[in-house]
């Protein structure tokens, strides 16, 4: 079966992407294209973001994980770091996230580096997930091939009763990583498709270089 995608149109007109707007620091513009994003009625999950990382095979692979905190270093997201992306950070660190808000016809791409965080921070949020979010992470060996549902289902079971009453603890397998940027792009729509493009990209001991490319 083919089918032709070609006749596929949209025209971005609803926003530009000022001089006056770009900010010295790109986490400052990302949080305010955030809070922006994050005040649309039209967007649920303004914390999506797609990560990309390079398995062992040599492929990259994305999906989409949600952020979940925006630090002056960058951006903290939580996982199995037994899982496929967990194993992919381990050995090669270097990833890119990127948020993709329609409604407002905006990306943002960022390159940059991904750290475990400290099991502190780890233990603080799982603390704060529901209970079901806990034992979930408990149930599920992330990534690995299971034979039906029922696996998930029985796995459950066994945590709950495990944990019946008393305190869930943190898996030592599942924590948080922070990704600290080595570039981010700002992405506007525009019409023609000329868009606003505007990268910061990090130097060391230095201000972030901040260029225009063309779309």
């Amino acid at each position: 079966m083919e089918k032709d995608l070609s006749a596929y149109r949209k025209s971005y007109l609803k926003k530009e992407l000022h001089k006056s707007e770009i900010s010295e620091n790109p986490i400052d513009l990302f949080e305010k294209w955030f809070q922006e994003a994050e005040s649309s009625h039209d967007i649920e999950e303004a914390n999506a973001m797609t990560l990309s990382t390079i398995g062992s095979d040599g492929f990259p692979k994305s999906r989409v994980v949600l952020l979940k905190k925006i630090t002056s270093k960058g951006f903290v997201f939580f996982t199995n770091y037994n899982s496929e992306k967990g194993k992919a950070i381990a050995q090669n660190p270097q990833v890119c996230i990127s948020f993709f808000w329609q409604n407002s016809e905006r990306q943002i791409i960022v390159k940059g580096t991904a750290e475990k965080i400290s099991e502190q921070h780890s233990e603080a949020y799982f603390n704060s997930r529901p209970e079901g979010s806990k034992l979930g992470a408990w149930a599920s060996e992330q990534s690995s091939v299971i034979s039906d549902r029922k696996v998930l289902d029985q796995s459950l079971e066994a945590f709950k009763k495990k944990y019946n009453e008393r305190p869930i603890p943190r898996p030592k397998h599942w924590g948080g990583y922070e990704i600290e940027p080595a570039s981010i792009e700002f992405w506007q729509g525009r019409a023609n498709r000329l868009h606003d493009r505007i990268r910061y990209t990090r130097l060391k001991n230095k201000p972030w270089k901040i260029e225009r490319l063309a779309p």
